[in-house]
């Protein structure tokens, strides 16, 4: 079945038929999504926290966040 069948066919159907047809099918959509996602493990929370970590007395002592221009790795206005 192609796209435009299954289109024509939700179009014979009361629109409250089709919403429920597409809550349900975005609904599947999300799961499938979701149980696809890798977990964040707990090395990488670790490594997360300690980059926080590292950054946050810059962050509560500057208060223009100067300190954080040194991650930069690109001119942000370099003409491209």
């Amino acid at each position: 079945m192609t796209r435009n069948d299954i289109l024509e066919e939700l179009n014979k159907l009361p629109a409250d038929e089709r919403l429920d047809i597409v809550e349900s099918a975005l609904r599947r959509l999300r799961e499938q999504f979701l149980a696809g996602r890798p977990e964040v493990t707990a090395e990488r929370r670790e490594r997360l926290s300690i980059a926080a970590d590292a950054l946050r007395t810059a962050y509560e002592t500057d208060s223009e966040l100067t300190a954080f221009t040194t991650l930069d790795r690109d001119d942000f206005h370099a003409a491209r």
